[in-house]
């Protein structure tokens, strides 16, 4: 039913404890795809993945040699054989009913493609204030609607929590290799095309935080990278439900939101002003554009608002303040940071 695919390099210390926790599952009927991603710690990882499939014929093991993430993860998809796929990392652990919890909503939810679950975090919470923040907001982002709007800020989806319909990479595309986080280019490029993405509210998977981890070390995913690639899939969203489109508002005028906003430029989305209450910047010329007080915001009969601003509780802020005025979520505003 279900084909885990699991790239892995490099990781004889976490692999026990991520194959055991699959093997622990309550749902039989499933494989795991191990994908050496030419590994060379001196036979460290293929001697455990080698070990554990010698005991259990659901563990079928792909060497490799090195190609990095997105060739392993295809090569993963490409060999599976289930009619679900499931991703996990060499250093998370699931629970016993995630396979099962995950199968079930995807067999009773035709409509969704897509069903991701809830994280807990593994890591220090002290030394990775970032990661919990990010984690506690996307474990709230748990409907179709919710995710689809909220993948503009940040990705909602832990990239090995999620399971997804096999004939999805065949249909749509699977992963692609380019300066930027792939697991995110796929689900915006997935969720472009129309594919329904959920959660089982439930933390099935512990999510861990090793200081070595790709997220932590590859320019691939560093914050400009997530503007960057998210800049043309919304500005394909904003042509379909902004009525006032190429036109926009954003709000925040500093720097790097500009810098991260005119991104969309690129894409056909015309900026007609910026928002902001810094007293420094209001009424004055911007980038070429006029930044207008918040206060002055026109209704949205006349605009379509992007907070830009990506600082802790500023989201909120202004999403507050705009649905207070008649905005709403996907009609007239969409955050962006």
């Amino acid at each position: 039913m279900v084909s885990v695919v699991m790239p892995v390099r490099n990781a004889a210390a976490t692999l026990p404890a991520a194959l055991e926790s699959l093997f622990a599952q309550t749902a039989p009927d499933f494989e795991i795809v191990a994908v050496d991603d030419g590994s060379d710690d001196g036979g460290a990882t293929r001697a455990v993945l080698e070990g554990y499939a010698a005991r259990d014929a659901r563990l079928r093991v792909l060497a490799r040699d090195r190609g990095g993430i997105v060739a392993a993860l295809n090569a993963g998809i490409a060999a599976a054989r289930g009619r679900y796929i499931a991703r996990m990392d060499a250093d998370d652990v699931c629970r016993p009913e995630r396979l099962a919890r995950q199968a079930a909503s995807l067999d009773a939810h035709p409509e969704i493609g897509l069903v991701s679950c809830l994280a807990a975090f593994g890591g220090d919470p002290g030394k990775a204030r970032g990661y919990c923040a990010h984690l506690d907001w996307a474990n709230g982002l748990r409907d179709p609607e919710a995710i689809r709007f909220g993948i503009f800020r940040e990705s909602p989806l832990p990239h090995p929590s999620v399971m997804f319909r096999a004939e999805l990479p065949g249909r749509h595309g699977g992963y692609r290799q380019g300066p930027f986080p792939e697991d995110y280019e796929l689900w915006l490029r997935w969720l472009d095309a129309g594919v329904a993405m959920a959660k089982v509210p439930e933390p099935l998977l512990v999510w861990n935080d090793p200081p070595g981890r790709l997220s932590r070390t590859d320019a691939r995913y560093d914050t400009e990278a997530f503007f960057r690639v998210k800049a043309g899939y919304l500005a394909r969203l904003l042509e379909r439900i902004n009525p006032h489109h190429p036109n926009v508002l954003v709000a925040g005028a500093g720097r790097i939101t500009r810098r991260r906003a005119e991104h969309l430029l690129d894409h056909g989305v015309a900026i007609t002003a910026w928002l902001d209450i810094d007293p420094r910047k209001v009424h004055c010329v911007v980038g070429g554009r006029p930044v207008l007080p918040l206060t002055d915001t026109p209704p949205p009969s006349d605009c379509f608002v992007l907070p830009y601003v990506s600082s802790r509780g500023a989201v909120e802020s202004l999403s507050a303040f705009l649905e207070r005025r008649g905005f709403r979520l996907g009609r007239s505003y969409l955050s962006a940071a």
